[in-house]
Formats: C-alpha cells, sequence, structure tokens
C-alpha cells in the first residue's frame, strides 16, 4: 500500500487547467470520467494536474480513456502514485509565455525558446507557456548574459547538455524497467499495482541516484576544468620559450562509432553485454600490440594514447577493420601528434582537443591524421593522401588532414 497521504487541494479548476495546459472542458471531462476527484470545495492538488499530463500523453498515444476509466474504477490500476513528491519533476506549466519571458529578462527569444528543446521537448512556438520545471534554466541563460557571452555558444551548451542528460535518463529508464517493473512483475506482483508497490523503493533510491549524478558530473568538471588550467599554463610557457616540445612526441587518438550506444541499447541488454566486450577486447589488445592504451570510453567512442605516431596509424587502421568485422557500424578515427599533458591517469592539452576535432571531421570508416602525424610516421605500412587544409570546429586556423589507408604491397 502507497504510504503517502493524498497531496493538498490548492488549485481551483481552471488553474488546473492552466498549470496542466489544458482547456477546463477537459479536467471536467477526467472528473466526469472519475480519473479526477476533486475535493469539496472543487479544488485539486498538484497530483491532480500530473494525473492529466499523463492522461493527456495517453490519449495522444491512441489509448482508450474509457478503458482506463474502468480497470482504475475496477480496482485493477492506481494513479494514486502520483501524489508522491517523488514525482514533482513531473512540473506544471508557469503563467508566462517564451516571448513574456525574453522580454522580462532581456534575453534573445530564440535563446530563450531553447530551454524547451534541451529540457527533452519539441521547439516550442513564442506563445507557448514555459513549464515550471524549465524556468530553472533561466537564471544560469541571465548570468551568462550579463558578461555578454555569445548566446550562439550558450545555446550550443544548452543543446549539449540536453543530449547528454536525454541519453542518460534514457538509459535510466531502462535500467528501472529491466531491473525493477519486470522483477516486480515476474515475482507475481500486480502490473496496476506497481507504481504504488515500487514506490518506496522509488523514494529511497531517488536521492542516492541524484548524489551520484551530480558525484560524477563534478568529477568530469574537475578533468575538464584542469585542461583548461593546464592548456593556459602551456599556452603562456610557450610564448615565453619555456616549453620545450619534445622531439618525437607522441599521438592522441579517438576512435569514434556512430550509433553505437543506440545500437547496443536496441539490441537488448545481453547482445548489448556481449557487442561491448567484443569491442572492448578488440581495441584494447590492437592499442597494446601497437605501444599504445586506451585511456577512456567516451560514449560511442575511445580515446587513445600512442607513445609513437607511426604505429598508432596503423592501430587505428586495423581497428576500424575490426569494427566492421565484429558487426558494428563505421568506426571514424582522428590522431594528432605533439606535447601533451598528464594528470592523473588522463592526458590534456591543444593535442587532445585537436585530435578529437579531426575525429569528429572523419567521415565512417575513414582513418584522419594531421600533417604532425604524416611527418613522423616514416616507415610504417600506411599511405596518406591529403585533403587539403581544413577548417576544423573550434579550431581557429585550418588544419592540414590526410586520410590514412593501408600501403599497398609492390
Amino acid at each position: 500500500m502507497p504510504h503517502f497521504g493524498p497531496a493538498r487541494p490548492q488549485y481551483s479548476r481552471q488553474e488546473t487547467a492552466l498549470r496542466a495546459g489544458v482547456g477546463v472542458g477537459v479536467v471536467d471531462r477526467y472528473v466526469e470520467l472519475g480519473l479526477l476527484k476533486p475535493a469539496e470545495d472543487d479544488r485539486f492538488s498538484a497530483g491532480d494536474v500530473r494525473r492529466i499530463g499523463v492522461l493527456e500523453t495517453m490519449v495522444k498515444s491512441g489509448m482508450p480513456l474509457e478503458g482506463m476509466a474502468e480497470v482504475i474504477a475496477r480496482g485493477d490500476a492506481s494513479m494514486a502514485f502520483l501524489d508522491s513528491p517523488l514525482y514533482e519533476r513531473f512540473a506544471g506549466m508557469s503563467s508566462v509565455t517564451f516571448r513574456q519571458l525574453a522580454e522580462q529578462t532581456g534575453l534573445p527569444l530564440d535563446l530563450v525558446m531553447t530551454i524547451r528543446e534541451a529540457a527533452g521537448g519539441a521547439a516550442p512556438q513564442p506563445d507557448d507557456l514555459v513549464r515550471e520545471d524549465e524556468l530553472g534554466i533561466v537564471p544560469f541563460l541571465e548570468v551568462a548574459a550579463s558578461e555578454d557571452i555569445n548566446p550562439a555558444a550558450t545555446e550550443r551548451l544548452l543543446r549539449v547538455m540536453g543530449d547528454s542528460m536525454r541519453r542518460v535518463s534514457e538509459s535510466q529508464a531502462r535500467w528501472w524497467q529491466s531491473e525493477v517493473s519486470e522483477r516486480f512483475v515476474a515475482r507475481g506482483g500486480r502490473l496496476g499495482n506497481m507504481g504504488e508497490d515500487t514506490l518506496e523503493f522509488g523514494e529511497r533510491l531517488n536521492p542516492a541516484y541524484e548524489q551520484a549524478l551530480l558525484a560524477i558530473t563534478h568529477a568530469h568538471e574537475m578533468r575538464t576544468w584542469t585542461a583548461n588550467i593546464l592548456e593556459g599554463v602551456e599556452a603562456l610557457m610557450s610564448q615565453a620559450g619555456l616549453y620545450r616540445r619534445t622531439e618525437r612526441p607522441p599521438a592522441m587518438c579517438f576512435l569514434d562509432i556512430t550509433g553505437y550506444t543506440r545500437l547496443t541499447s536496441e539490441q537488448g541488454d545481453a547482445a548489448a553485454a556481449e557487442l561491448a566486450t567484443t569491442f572492448s577486447r578488440m581495441v584494447q589488445r590492437t592499442s597494446v600490440q601497437y605501444a599504445g592504451r586506451a585511456v577512456k570510453w567516451l560514449g560511442d567512442g575511445v580515446m587513445f594514447f600512442f607513445t609513437d605516431p607511426g604505429p598508432g596509424v596503423v592501430a587505428a587502421l586495423e581497428m576500424v577493420e575490426g569494427a566492421a568485422d565484429a558487426g558494428l557500424p563505421p568506426a571514424h578515427v582522428g590522431l594528432h601528434a605533439g606535447p601533451v599533458l598528464f594528470q592523473e591517469g588522463d592526458y590534456y592539452g591543444q593535442t587532445v582537443n585537436l585530435a578529437a576535432r579531426i575525429a569528429d571531421y572523419a567521415r565512417p570508416g575513414e582513418v584522419l591524421v594531421s600533417q604532425a602525424v604524416v611527418d613522423l610516421a616514416g616507415g610504417v605500412p600506411a599511405a596518406f593522401t591529403e585533403i587539403g587544409p581544413v577548417e576544423l570546429k573550434g579550431v581557429s586556423e585550418a588544419t592540414r588532414l590526410h586520410v590514412a589507408r593501408r600501403a599497398q604491397a609492390e
């Protein structure tokens, strides 16, 4: 049984409709069907607003309201769990539109409307209402704007944040489905009572999960912020003539497999685990064979360090071939050679950043390398075809790039 009490009624019928983003007639319809039960004074709770949101999603998915009302009336299902504070993240609508918010804050309307997309929704219209949870993003935009930061750069950051959190949330939902929901049913739990019967665990889990999420974020920030600091020191020392580059610098390599995360999720947990294991063993074995090592995994790819750029090129070619042989989507690789900064098992600096940008530019099945790699790769069984100076995202000067291929036997 649920261990929470009913949410306190606080909204009039009109306020409830506004917060749920529907007309008053929709609220009336749900009351008639018994899907909503207002208090004696005809007021509704925050839980009722959430219920309307879920019911509206059902309607848009083609599910019959009458059927939902019937299973609830029979006691076969319940939506009472939406009264729990755990579901406060199911935010309602505010009373302000995107256009009004832009006027109130002085922020560009296009930037303000990006909030909806970063939060996982479709692009809004200027006169659509802003959700209450979306208002929590506004202070960040205001602080950034106070220092005249380019709105386009802030918009790009918002989109990356949104895409990354979408992937985290989808993975979390799949984990809950397989490890909690399916096990609950397998143990004889009633499907209609799952929301209530798993709520106690969810309420215990959520604070710990959010703490872990924040801890992981802070750990990544420590490394990326450290990289910014070290890059600044590197540039300063180089300008002062106090930083001597090595005669034969190492190479950084980024291998990406477009759609790898999506592919593993589509194939199911067992197949995904087997595929991930096969891929991991392949890249680990190949990199070590050529005096390199996998430094860290990055979503759909891996970052490598090679002590010698030449063998690194050969390793990259073998890994691209190995990905294809393993039935993975085509891999693409970028390599750059130069000085790197090392801290706590990770590598930082301009060389690392440029290698990542080269990998982003590479096409599926392609190994792209910088001129520095070509200059240092003499004697290895590889051929290079220059594709000319290329403008890379985030790089101020054009970069000479070459496509690496296996050398043809004479």
